[in-house]
């Protein structure tokens, strides 16, 4: 099942009561304060992970708390600091804050790690509160509250090429074709439910380049308003390099016009924003093995008219398909020279005073 969206709320552990206790000890008649600290509670982390490439365990488990901290004790014992949580997400997660719509953070690449919520700081024992003039006070402090937060998730996948067009008009055949991957194939409309990704090699060693392509769910007409499988899955062209968009132009495809079908289907992403209609695109004829001749045409024309990338092929014949993939092999290439593709240096780990250690020793995860 893909899951590109969630909804989860996060508590981090509360932190321990300090302790009120004395000495009490043989031969020392005035025992001093000797109250422990309590222990700081746990964190809840975020790390992504290459293992996952959904957000569906997240859809059935929504909550997730960290462990508490233990309360102090006499003899100065301070308790121990709880637990931190790691959660798992997949590259490409955006969490957002739902209360505020803040973006914490971008997981763009793998094994990346932040802290959404802190522990609370652990109270001090009655020991820290002794003057000269008040040897055995009674206060200690409590445990402060943990950090809790309703957070959204929203998964966006890293392809560099992304497929679109109207339903049955061959994405899931021809991502068969340029890649390993085996998406559901039929003859009829919304066979793809979901985003598939491939990986495209072009070339040969030590030459060779491999690029992720998406095949994304068919658009229709009113998809930015929600018609068919609306917008859902829209966001997941954002990060691609460039955009293969595949007209049908055959007689089976039940619309008279390949123009009109690439209008319709561009003024969507537009529609959308988020850029979309400004990304790179080259635009392929599909199904030519029955293909209209007066519709091939008629595209072909309108493509260079408007001087964009035209490639006509058969996925099922594979004719046209190595011509399409170089071309599109070249395209992430030069977008990809114009982009840093190192990851930004890690942070600096940060210094924890001692009012609030971070005990990265002992965790657990949900992985």
């Amino acid at each position: 099942m893909f899951i590109d969206e969630a909804r989860i709320r996060i508590k981090a552990g509360d932190g321990g009561n300090g302790c009120m206790a004395f000495r009490r000890e043989k031969f020392v008649p005035r025992g001093g304060p000797s109250g422990g600290d309590g222990g700081h509670g746990g964190d809840i982390l975020m790390r992504s992970s290459e293992k996952h490439n959904t957000l569906v365990h997240f859809r059935f488990n929504p909550e997730h708390k960290a462990d508490r901290g233990t309360h102090g004790e006499g003899s100065n014992m301070s308790g121990r600091s709880g637990e931190h949580t790691i959660l798992a997400v997949p590259v490409g997660t955006q969490v957002f804050d739902e209360e505020t719509g803040d973006l914490l953070h971008d997981f763009r690449y793998p094994d990346e790690q932040i802290v959404v919520a802190r522990g609370g700081r652990g109270g001090r024992g009655n020991q820290h509160f002794a003057t000269s003039t008040h040897q055995a006070p009674r206060e200690h402090e409590l445990g402060r509250p943990g950090e809790e937060k309703h957070l959204r998730l929203e998964l966006k996948l890293l392809a560099d090429v992304g497929l679109v067009g109207y339903p049955n008009v061959g994405k899931s055949t021809l991502i068969s074709r340029l890649s390993a991957a085996r998406p559901k194939i039929a003859n009829y409309a919304f066979t793809t439910l979901e985003p598939n990704l491939g990986v495209v090699k072009v070339g040969d060693f030590p030459h060779e380049l491999s690029f992720v392509i998406a095949d994304m769910p068919g658009l229709i007409e009113g998809a930015s308003q929600g018609a068919g499988l609306g917008i859902q899955f829209l966001r997941h062209i954002e990060r691609t390099s460039v955009l293969a968009h595949l007209v049908d132009v055959s007689d089976g495809s039940g619309r008279p016009d390949p123009v009109e079908d690439f209008k319709v289907i561009s003024g969507e992403l537009e529609e959308f924003g988020h850029n979309l209609e400004d990304k790179p695109v080259i635009v392929v004829a599909a199904k030519i093995d029955a293909a209209n001749p007066d519709k091939l045409k008629k595209l072909q024309t309108y493509a260079k008219r408007r001087k964009l990338p035209f490639y006509a092929i058969s996925a099922v014949t594979g004719e046209g398909i190595e011509a399409l993939k170089f071309a599109l092999g070249k395209a992430v290439e030069e977008h990809r020279k114009g982009i840093d593709l190192l990851p930004p240096p890690a942070p600096a780990p940060r210094k924890h005073k001692s009012a609030y250690p971070a005990p990265l020793a002992s965790k657990k995860s949900n992985r």
